[in-house]
């Protein structure tokens, strides 16, 4: 049975004898059928996994070769590099076209995350103010209600209250959480650390935000890497068995760093991603808000060792 590398190495192959020929009979008679060829070439090339590079390796043996076997003369030698340039130009077609795909998704992306985090908001101020106020005009009509019955109901409506008073505090907490109002106002560390301290007190685990940023990144990457961190947390809640947790912040030149660090069981990434795929790891929330800012995500962990997320940020997107 062939393995990975002996198939790619085939369809390398096969490619570029296709592109060879096309090539030689282009230089001999341009015309618009074996130009259309090219652009086949090049979509055949961008499935098969053919980087950028290795086709303008291939397109440079494939000339040298068309040119050498059909011993062309000097006088249109010029004549025949047009062509070829006409010809290698076509056939990248196909790589500019998706590379233009691939930008438009990444601000499609980008524009539905940032709708989403204003729903997120309104949904939170909803939760924090319309649902609050209401549990006070209900706190209000019993407290006046119990002034006017006997003893022992009055002790049950109290009862009541202290419950409504701890619906309260978890609505309040699920507001934050949803939105906190300190990333708008205060910024993206003072958040983490908000957020951290909700996470400890609820999981018993240790958690730690260390930074040293200056001044606070752009809306939109403070955003993404506070939802980045959400998740990461929820997964070692979950998943790690930590007893302690550290997340790091620093920029390095025009890049934003961050990593998040736990002493949990860890797990061999091959095998699990194999078998859960990203999704099983809570991976395909933070790597589509890591691919709407530009940004990239290392994952590295070994059993009894913990885990860690190192994710990378351009601070101008």
């Amino acid at each position: 049975m062939k393995d990975v590398k002996d198939n790619y190495a085939e369809t390398s192959h096969d490619l570029a004898t296709s592109y060879t020929t096309a090539l030689a009979e282009y230089l001999a008679k341009a015309g618009e059928d074996t130009l259309r060829r090219a652009y086949e070439i090049g979509r055949q090339a961008i499935t098969q996994g053919i980087g950028v590079l290795e086709m303008a390796k291939l397109h440079h043996e494939a000339l040298a070769t068309a040119l050498l076997r059909n011993g062309h003369a000097r006088d249109s030698l010029a004549a025949d590099l047009q062509r070829a340039e006409e010809f290698f130009t076509e056939s990248f077609s196909p790589y500019e076209m998706t590379h233009r795909g691939f930008r438009e998704s990444v601000i499609a992306l980008r524009n539905l995350n940032e709708t989403l985090e204003l729903e997120i908001q309104r949904i939170a101020h909803a939760v924090h103010d319309e649902a609050g106020q209401l549990l006070v005009a209900a706190r209000l009509a019993i407290s006046e209600l119990a002034h006017e019955v006997r003893p022992a109901l009055a002790k049950r409506l109290l009862e009541i209250m202290d419950i409504f008073d701890q619906v309260e505090e978890q609505l309040r907490r699920l507001s934050h959480e949803l939105r906190p109002t300190i990333l708008d106002d205060l910024g993206l560390v003072p958040a983490l650390r908000f957020l951290a301290d909700g996470v400890a007190k609820r999981s018993k685990i240790l958690i730690k935000v260390e930074s040293s940023l200056a001044g606070r990144p752009p809306t939109s990457i403070e955003t993404a890497v506070y939802r980045i961190i959400q998740e990461a947390l929820n997964n070692v809640t979950k998943h790690s068995q930590a007893k302690n947790v550290t997340i790091q912040l620093n920029r390095d030149g025009r890049n934003l760093h961050c990593a998040i660090r736990d002493d949990g069981q860890g797990f061999d990434v091959p095998a699990v991603l194999a078998r859960k795929g990203q999704k099983g790891l809570g991976l395909i929330g933070i790597r589509e808000r890591l691919n709407a800012v530009g940004g990239t995500l290392q994952l590295q962990s070994e059993r009894s060792y913990g885990t860690e997320l190192l994710v990378t940020i351009p601070m101008e997107n």
